[in-house]
């Protein structure tokens, strides 16, 4: 009898061995892709969350700092570089973007985390919403405060972010902002204050979903073509069109705009005021650049809302193009990537309203 109970045990044991092992192997497998920011920032005290140095922990130590990452997937690092964002340049997107379609054609990866700096993440997620050549999720995730700080962010923001990677409800979604619980588009979202944690916002549009005990709740999406459904390709660029950003003010002028034509750009976002207004000088002369082939793109500063075409100015007796409900930051990165497609402004507006 005890014999008999002694191997019941045991093959009891190796059914539940069994059965781990099985569900183990059942988790999605996800890549990080380290660059920097806060989220490996360190700070003076635990108390610093301003002036604090970005950029300072590896990828091995951040998945090291959340073990239970280990519960929701198959997690591997890779340093693409360690920089604080505000420093991110063309170059660093392109490599990045070649990168993140390198390991998304891997049969052994299932979705990709990019840890990020807050400062550009919106930026960085829109040029991948661009340019990304797959369905499989891609997550950019940040934090608010340094990894030093009472209460820090980042582990829990990276934690939904590997969930997120590697659930099947991301799938097809484009690149995702998630922060502070919550799923963010990359067209739509935008940092909306310098200190707080839910400062990324999509303030008209809405965000996409939550992030509830790990699990993704979507609740929208995203209705622009975007990742593998876009007509963009960076495999070969080694560089982007010199493209710019003026920011319209009472007293504007015009020597912003005319050191950016000086510099060789080839164009030029104006953040208008109201619905991308623009005075009679910047007018005139945004007017003679784009006869002299500087294409100009109009938008607005103000944050919220579309820019309407032939609202405030002719546009189509001024061959501008505007940029729908862009923001001039991402209006930026559109107008660069249609650069590289045609120099037809026609064409460049379509682009506009599909992206």
């Amino acid at each position: 009898m005890r014999t008999q109970c002694l191997k019941t045990g045991f093959t009891l044991t190796l059914m539940f061995a069994a059965f781990a092992a099985n569900a183990a192997d059942a988790l999605p497998r996800v890549m990080i892709l380290a660059t920097g920011g806060t989220i490996a920032g360190t700070g003076a005290t635990s108390t610093t969350t301003v002036g604090y140095t970005a950029a300072k922990i590896g990828v091995e130590r951040l998945i090291e700092a959340v073990p239970e990452l280990q519960k929701v997937a198959h997690v591997k690092g890779e340093q693409v570089f360690q920089i604080a964002s505000e420093n991110m340049s063309n170059e660093h997107w392109l490599k990045l973007a070649k990168r993140v379609n390198e390991v998304l054609k891997q049969p052994d990866v299932d979705g990709i985390v990019i840890t990020h700096g807050t400062d550009t993440i919106e930026e960085t997620a829109y040029f991948l919403n661009l340019v990304v050549k797959s369905k499989k999720p891609v997550v950019i995730v940040g934090a608010m405060r340094p990894a030093t700080a009472i209460s820090a962010d980042g582990p829990i923001n990276l934690y939904n972010a590997v969930a997120l990677a590697g659930s099947k409800e991301a799938v097809g979604q484009g690149v995702i902002v998630s922060l502070n619980d919550e799923i963010q588009g990359a067209r739509d979202v935008t940092k909306t204050n310098t200190m707080t944690g839910n400062t990324f916002r999509a303030p008209e549009l809405g965000s996409l979903g939550y992030m509830v005990s790990g699990q993704a709740k979507f609740y929208r999406s995203s209705t622009r073509k975007h990742t593998s459904e876009t007509e963009f390709d960076v495999s070969k660029l080694e560089t982007l069109p010199a493209v710019d950003i003026a920011y319209g003010s009472a007293n504007a002028n015009t020597l912003a705009i005319d050191a950016f034509a000086a510099a060789g750009d080839v164009g030029i976002v104006y953040a208008g005021t109201g619905n991308g207004s623009l005075s009679t000088s910047v007018r005139t002369r945004l007017t003679e650049l784009r006869q002299k082939g500087i294409h100009i793109n109009r938008s607005s500063r103000v944050g919220n809302g579309p820019t309407v075409r032939d609202g405030e100015n002719d546009d189509n007796k001024t061959d501008f193009t505007v940029s729908d409900t862009l923001t001039p930051q991402k209006a930026r990165i559109l107008l660069m990537l249609a650069l590289t497609k045609t120099k037809d402004s026609k064409e460049i507006q379509r682009m506009f309203y599909t992206y």
